[in-house]
């Protein structure tokens, strides 16, 4: 493609940001708009049976599908391991592996937002992009909230659906107290909640690129989609963005635009402004990168939400039957109650299916995580190639508070799981946790369901067989009952065995003029350049007490709002 053509709109990333970006700018009939993807284009006519499937856990670990090489240490400890980090490579991002979990988090998230510089990022101001990007099925929703006429399918798992381990663990939680609700997504309480999803009306998984860039939009005029096109540098001149530099299936080419926007998510955003000289002027300086805008927030500020599990072999009458279902039917939303955290800072997945295969189906678990947390890392460059992945470290329970309170979730989960109410439920209970082992054993691979095919009936009626495999699983973690009662240890495991949940954020985030970290301005602005802005993930000035996807599009929803109004086009909100 020659470097001549100059579009509008020149959106790098085709993930949930990217996708919404490109839909909504190309409204504009007198615009021109190119989005360019790295992966390869997925729509509902080609989607991999495994993308599409309501059981998201052979999308997980699809290699196919992620970014080789990413890899990440995630806890503070100096001696963790930097073990691969999945992020979505393909239109449609993330969205295309994730959890399919479709939750908005708090309204105190927004107004933290807010708090800290993001002007017009309050609950009042979000919560209409909200209710026009969704169309909920309305089983459980709470009135008022909801958005019916949106791209963004949500409903809710039904009750009549769940498994025996679901409903004994309902009632273990329900005997200490915690209240049954019907929406995830109705006023902001504690309780325990159908699980929120995005599924079509066919039980199909809904991502960004099937709900957002669907034939019609697609078949604009104005719309030019590049896939299997990475970005390798933005083009900046005298301060102004000019497009960027790109390598495609033909080799490296370069486009220009009026606007350039960043689309890349958390961790390869700031990478790709750091290599185009936007960062911290002396470590880039240090890589032989000639800065050309000194902002030493851009990479800070990384979040994620610490997690830890605690997964049961569970009895043949309480499995989940055969067949694709959505295995997490129901979540618990918790407060810790600790100091300077607020409510419903705590999530716990109720798990009806560990694994996809055989095994798998039976085990669950309860998988906890600390829903607001504290702790904040950083994205560097290791170098000044553009094909080199970015050093990762995200220093999860460096905050005491996300320390504190993934024990706590362990050692809850741990007490219901063990609980009598459970005890013809549950044949056994250890830790864990997403290692790298675990991810191998895990991983959609022919061998891995040929094996646990052949070991699983094995495991139901040969006790020898039964405790290899449980012992296999907890590997060289303390039992439960350690972990109950010897602090250090608890401790200890926690800073060893802490995940994640796939959920970066926090890396060019948005902020006051005054704040020497803020990268980009309420509109995703980068700040000291024009020409130039960010829609993802990175733009979070702090982490939300939900799975991101959903405001990741509320996000998108609203700046291509902005983008709009700067373009003098009318920008409307249906409610």
């Amino acid at each position: 493609m020659p470097d001549t053509i100059t579009y509008d709109y020149l959106i790098i990333g085709g993930g949930s940001a990217g996708s919404v970006m490109a839909s909504r700018l190309s409204e504009m009939e007198g615009k021109t708009v190119c989005l360019v993807e790295a992966g390869r284009d997925l729509s509902e006519a080609n989607m991999p049976a495994q993308v599409a499937s309501p059981y998201p856990g052979r999308a997980y670990f699809d290699r196919s599908l992620t970014w080789e090489g990413l890899r990440a240490r995630l806890s503070e400890t100096p001696s963790a391991p930097e073990i691969p980090y999945e992020q979505g490579r393909g239109l449609g991002g993330t969205s295309l592996i994730n959890g399919i979990g479709s939750n908005r988090g708090s309204p105190q998230d927004y107004r933290e937002w807010h708090d800290a510089g993001a002007a017009g990022w309050d609950w009042p101001d979000v919560l209409p992009y909200f209710r026009r990007l969704e169309s909920d099925a309305g089983e459980g929703a709470e009135s008022g909230l909801h958005g019916t006429s949106g791209p963004w399918p949500v409903r809710r798992i039904p009750r009549e659906s769940f498994t025996g381990f679901t409903r004994a663990v309902h009632g273990a939680l329900e005997s200490r107290q915690f209240r049954a609700g019907t929406d995830q997504n109705g006023p902001w309480r504690d309780g325990i909640f159908p699980t929120s999803v995005n599924l079509d009306e066919h039980g199909r998984r809904a991502s960004a690129a099937t709900t957002y860039l669907r034939p019609a939009v697609r078949a604009r005029r104005n719309l030019t989609i590049l896939c299997d096109t990475r970005a390798l540098r933005l083009m900046v001149s005298d301060g102004v963005a000019q497009g960027a530099e790109l390598l495609g299936p033909r080799g490296p080419f370069t486009l220009r635009a009026r606007e350039v926007i960043v689309c890349t998510g958390a961790l390869h955003t700031p990478a790709l402004l750091m290599r185009s000289g936007i960062g911290p002027a002396a470590e880039l300086a240090g890589l032989g990168i000639a800065p050309i805008a000194d902002l030493p927030g851009v990479g800070g500020n990384l979040m994620e939400h610490p997690s830890i599990g605690v997964t049961a072999l569970i009895a043949r009458g309480a499995r989940m039957a055969p067949g694709d279902h959505y295995h997490i039917q129901s979540v618990l939303r918790w407060s810790s109650n600790r100091p300077d955290t607020p409510v419903g800072d705590m999530h716990t997945a109720i798990v009806a299916r560990a694994g996809w295969h055989s095994i798998g189906n039976q085990m669950a678990s309860l998988f906890s995580w600390v829903n607001k947390s504290y702790s904040t890392g950083r994205v560097r460059l290791r170098s000044d190639d553009p094909m080199s992945e970015p050093e990762v470290r995200f220093d999860m329970l460096s905050d005491p508070r996300d320390l504190e309170r993934l024990g706590m979730a362990l050692r809850q989960s741990a007490s219901v799981l063990t609980d009598p109410v459970l005890a013809g439920t549950v044949l056994a209970a250890l830790p864990s946790s997403y290692s790298p082992r675990i991810k191998k054993f895990l991983a959609p691979t022919w061998r891995n369901g040929v094996l646990t095919a052949i070991a699983a009936p094995l495991v139901d009626h040969v006790p020898a067989m039964r405790r290899l495999v449980l012992k296999q699983a907890q590997g060289d973690a303390p039992s439960l009952e350690h972990l109950m009662r010897d602090d250090a240890a608890l401790e200890a495991y926690l800073k060893a065995n802490v995940g994640g949940v796939w959920h970066p954020c926090g890396t060019a985030r948005m902020g006051r003029a005054d704040d020497p970290m803020a990268v980009t301005t309420s509109d995703g602005r980068v700040r000291g350049l024009s020409g130039l802005r960010v829609c993802d993930a990175s733009l979070m000035p702090t982490i939300p007490c939900a799975n991101i996807n959903v405001p990741v599009l509320m996000i998108a929803e609203k700046i291509s709002d902005d983008i709009k109004a700067a373009a003098g086009m009318e920008a409307k909100i249906a409610c």
